[in-house]
């Protein structure tokens, strides 16, 4: 008798039934920020202030050059020096002890009003489970007053560790993060708020705050909230066109891959809606490689994806679908960035198995750290670990030929808006603070 994982397997290699475009994208379906506060969220965005060391900012994984990301597979957060691809280690003395395990989330459209879950492994999402409007990794310590989940997302790169803290040892924020992760907001609000143009700057913005000691981490993500949802918000590409009705926006190739993308490739299954993508969780069945976003009682490097939130055997292996507009400007793909290129990643989707077998090590970009060169490919040498990653996957092998990919990278590239390379703000050329800006 076949079993059921045979039976699936052999339904999802099925083409798929043509699904129906998505309604246009609009302003209407975007949060609409105040200006104010994200002109200021551009410049706390740049700050290294907010970094536990002084060393990074939010912009340094993801900055405007690299179209809101780093260009890298699993970057280096607190401790490199450098920018995107070209971002080193630094010295012996003060190596890195870890690269980041996932690959730095595109910011494109993130304010849209739908998105209620974030992190590749959804760890964010909007509850009430806590009473503070969200379900965070803060638990009941998130602060109450933020505004988006785009906001609780902001306060946690400045406590993790290899991303913006730091060691303990090191400085005062990862400390305080060392005893619990909300004793470090007073800390970086103070370091804002002391500067005069920042306090200034928090007094116009914000109604609520009449003196700068009043200032929080609250309005500090709420800022840079503002920034991000505002400054990434971008739905002008050829596809967004069409979809309004200008049926010579696409070219033929293009055309024919988006027939291919909501008919027999089966893509829209998961890149559905407007937004394209579900907000849901599926394994892909990428190549292993890196630290992982291990849990305490992980025996080895390995990222289990959902199941490290929801404890559920069921999500083992699965990730968030990535929202599309303006994928080619985001490589690599995937959530560790094994893929270097949308060709790469569209044959993956077609031949999971066959791709994965043929994966080599050179395609994962990493910054050159040749002590931790053991530890990136380590988990390929643990069979049953791969045995079980191999088995958790959603997609099943979907032949087409190479003209075929070839028109689907022509629809993914047609999802880049005119003007996704001109940014209302842009990267400041100095920050409050007087530190450097990547």
């Amino acid at each position: 008798m076949k079993s059921v994982f045979h039976i699936l397997a052999l339904c999802l290699a099925w083409p798929a039934v043509s699904a129906e475009l998505p309604r246009p994208l609009t302003d209407a379906d975007f949060i609409e920020f105040d200006a104010e506060q994200a002109k200021l969220g551009q410049l706390l965005f740049y700050d290294k202030i907010l970094s536990g060391n002084r060393n990074i900012s939010c912009g340094t994984c993801h900055h405007h050059d690299h179209g809101g990301t780093d260009g890298l597979s699993l970057g280096i957060g607190e401790g490199g020096e450098g920018l995107g691809p070209k971002r080193v280690s630094q010295s012996m003395q003060d190596r890195i002890r870890k690269r980041i395990p996932r690959n730095a989330p595109a910011l494109w459209n993130l304010g849209a009003k739908d998105i209620d879950v974030l992190f590749h492994d959804g760890r964010l999402e909007t509850s009430d489970l806590y009473g503070n409007g969200f379900n965070s990794p803060a638990e009941e310590w998130l602060p109450q007053g933020l505004d988006t989940i785009l906001a609780a997302q902001a306060v946690f790169p400045l406590t993790a560790r290899f991303e913006m803290a730091g060691d303990p040892e090191e400085n005062e924020i990862s400390g305080a993060v060392n005893d619990r992760i909300d004793n470090a907001w007073p800390i970086l609000a103070k370091r804002v708020r002391i500067i005069p143009e920042y306090g200034e700057m928090f007094v116009t913005a914000f109604d609520h705050i009449d003196a700068p000691e009043e200032v929080t981490i609250v309005e500090i993500a709420n800022a840079l909230a503002a920034f991000i949802g505002s400054e990434w918000r971008n739905h002008d590409s050829p596809f967004d066109r069409h979809l309004a009705g200008d049926k010579t926006a696409l070219s033929e190739e293009a055309l024919r891959g988006m027939d291919l993308f909501y008919g027999a490739a089966g893509c829209a299954d998961c890149h559905s809606g407007p937004l394209l993508s579900d907000q849901g969780f599926h394994a892909l069945g990428l190549p292993a490689f890196g630290p992982g976003k291990t849990r305490r009682f992980d025996p080895q490097p390995r990222d289990v994806g959902r199941m490290g939130e929801s404890d559920a055997l069921e999500d083992a292996y699965r990730f968030r679908t990535p929202m599309l507009r303006n994928v080619a400007l985001t490589a690599p793909y995937g959530h560790n960035g094994a893929y270097p290129t949308l060709e790469a990643m569209v044959r993956h989707h077609l031949d999971p198995i066959g791709t994965r077998e043929a994966w080599q090590r050179a395609d994962a970009r990493l910054p050159k750290a040749p002590w931790l060169e053991r530890v990136d490919f380590i988990v390929q040498t643990d069979r049953r670990e791969m045995d079980r990653q191999a088995r958790a996957l959603d997609i099943a092998p979907n032949p087409m030929g190479d003209a075929a990919v070839a028109d689907l990278v022509a629809f993914l590239e047609s999802l880049t808006g005119e003007t996704a390379l001109t940014r209302p703000l842009g990267r400041p050329a100095a920050v409050p603070s007087g530190l450097s800006v990547d």
